[in-house]
This record gives structure tokens, sequence and C-alpha cells, in this order.
């Protein structure tokens, strides 16, 4: 059976319900036969022309993978909504206020994180995350018109919000900007190949697939400076720098996850494991001193290799309950 965590992020369809005024945390609510929303088509993204504005109503638990307007009325008080951005791993999302109608001084709120909470656990961490968690909300009932237009640091941002008096709502226009060197990600699909490059800069970056996958490293560059790899350290990746950890769990915050495998050594060649967690996440460790390059790709676990398990598989941790 899958856990809950599986049922809850599979296809990245995440069922979650926005937190009480009191608090920053979401909680995850039973989600019903009838999914409250999906991921919208390459067919759908082929058919609008250029210049043509997708637009559509949000739900109260919504999710978004393209550009357009969108609209939020509430027919009803409406306490616990939320909105989640994904783009693809080298994309920005930038959310801008086009109209927004409601009562602050009433308990109603609208506010934007620079990235994804599920639970009270973030993607990214705030150990990976540029910003302090502070300054990655931005509260509209406090900004007002000082910050009507909000950018993302990775491919996944949220909008969470409360409204008491139905016809009251806010339009959002939701746009996709380039980043040339994407460092935190959350995968749109179960496989995929990904390259990711941290050049002379003191930071960590990961990347979250929400599946059990086979995770196939090809291509590993640590420690390389002006064409030249520096001395292999003699064992183990203690005190070193630079380095790529492999981890799995149940949550969404890689810093509580379990670490399955580090890596410290570039090579060329192929590395593969088979990862039965619920949330997979590759991270790089970058001390800022060097240009690091990893290279990977991934597919969904099917039944069948889960049930065989082998050799080269992380299984005491990933498979509890097989």
């Amino acid at each position: 059976m899958p856990s809950a965590f599986q049922f809850q992020c599979h296809f990245v369809l995440i069922f979650l319900a926005a937190s009480k005024g009191e608090t920053r945390y979401l909680e995850v609510r039973d989600a019903g036969e009838d999914e409250p929303f999906l991921l919208l088509s390459e067919d759908l993204k082929r058919e609008l022309s250029a210049g043509q504005i997708y637009r559509r109503s949000l739900r109260c638990i919504d999710m978004l993978s393209i550009e357009g307007q969108f609209t939020f009325t509430a027919d009803q008080p409406q306490l616990h909504c939320a909105t989640f951005f994904i783009g693809e791993p080298e994309e920005l999302i930038t959310i801008d206020y086009d109209f927004v109608n409601i009562d602050c001084q009433g308990g109603d709120f609208l506010k934007v994180f620079d990235g994804w909470i599920l639970k009270g656990e973030k993607f990214p961490s705030s150990l990976d995350h540029p910003l302090p968690t502070s300054q990655r909300y931005v509260d509209f009932c406090e900004s007002g018109n000082i910050q009507r237009s909000i950018r993302s640091s990775q491919n996944v941002a949220m909008i969470f919000f409360r409204i008491h008096q139905p016809g009251n709502g806010f339009t959002v226009t939701v746009k996709k900007n380039t980043n040339l060197f994407p460092c935190n990600v959350i995968s749109q699909t179960p496989s995929g190949r990904f390259t990711m490059v941290i050049s002379h800069q003191h930071r960590n970056c990961s990347f979250s697939i929400i599946y059990p996958v086979v995770i196939k490293i090809s291509d590993l560059i640590l420690g390389h400076l002006n064409g030249l790899f520096l001395k292999k350290p003699s064992a183990g990746c203690a005190g070193v720098g630079d380095f790529v950890e492999l981890l799995g769990g149940t949550g969404l915050d890689p810093s509580k996850m379990f670490p399955l495998a580090d890596l410290c050594h570039s090579f060329h060649g192929s590395a593969q494991m088979k990862i039965g967690c619920d949330n997979t996440v590759l991270r790089m460790v970058s001390s800022g001193k060097h240009i690091n390059r990893v290279t990977f790709e991934y597919h969904q676990l099917d039944l069948q290799e889960t049930e065989n398990r082998k050799e080269n598989s992380i299984e005491e941790f990933c498979f509890p309950s097989i």
C-alpha cells in the first residue's frame, strides 16, 4: 500500500490546506476521489497561440504549471486555501497582483511563500535557501502596494489565503522566467535527466523527486578548478567541503531526511542506486571554491523493482513497510 506521503504527492498532485491565521504552516487534509487540481498538459500549452493569455478561476486548493491570469472569488467563507505553482527545473516563477479585494482588518490574509510548505516542512529547506525564513513570506496585508510582484528563487512557489466575505477575492498573473543556473528543484515528473552546476558559489542545492526511484549518476566533478582536479580525499567525505549526498524520507524538507549515501570523489561512468523512499533528494554541498557538476537521470521504481530488492539498493530505511 502506498504511504500517506506518496498518496499526497503522487504525480505532484498534493492535497493541501492553508494555515490558520496564527500559524505559517500548512496541514494536509484527506483527499477525496476527485483530484482538485491537475498539472496542465503540454497539449494545452501548444494550443495557446503567441500573445494569448490563459485565464481561469482558482479553486480553494489548486496547482498550476502554466502561465496565465487566475482569479479567486469566494462564494462562501474560505478559511484554508492554497495554490501551488511549479515550473520546469530551469524556470523561476513571478506572481503579480492584478487586483486584490480582501478584508485585512477582518482577518483575511493573502501570502506568497518562496517555495513550498507541507505540514511544517519547507522546500527548499532553511539550510539551502538564500533567504532567511522570515523573508520568504510576503504578506499582502503588510506590504500592500509596496510589493505587488514577487519572484521565486526556484521552480516552485505558493500562495495561501483566507477570505471571509463572499464576493471578495483577488486576481494574479503568473509568469515564468529563465533561470540560467537552477539550484533547488522539485521534479514535475517521475523520470528525467538533469545536470546541476555550482560555480564558485558557497551554497547547497537540492533536487527533489517525490517518488521511489532508480537514480543513475553518470558524471560527477568535484573540486574542479582551472582545469585541474584536487587530490582526492583518502576515505569518506568527512571534512570535505564539496560533495553530493543522496537523501530519502517521507517528508518534504531535505534537512529532515535520512542520509543514504555520500559521494566525494569525481568520476566519469555510471553509479546506479534504487531508492524506495517516498521522496528522494540529490543534494550538492559546495564550499564556493570550485566548480562542481553532477549529471544524473532517474525513473520511478515499478512494483517489480520494488519487490525484487537487490544489491546497490537502500532498503533498511526506505522500505520499512514492505
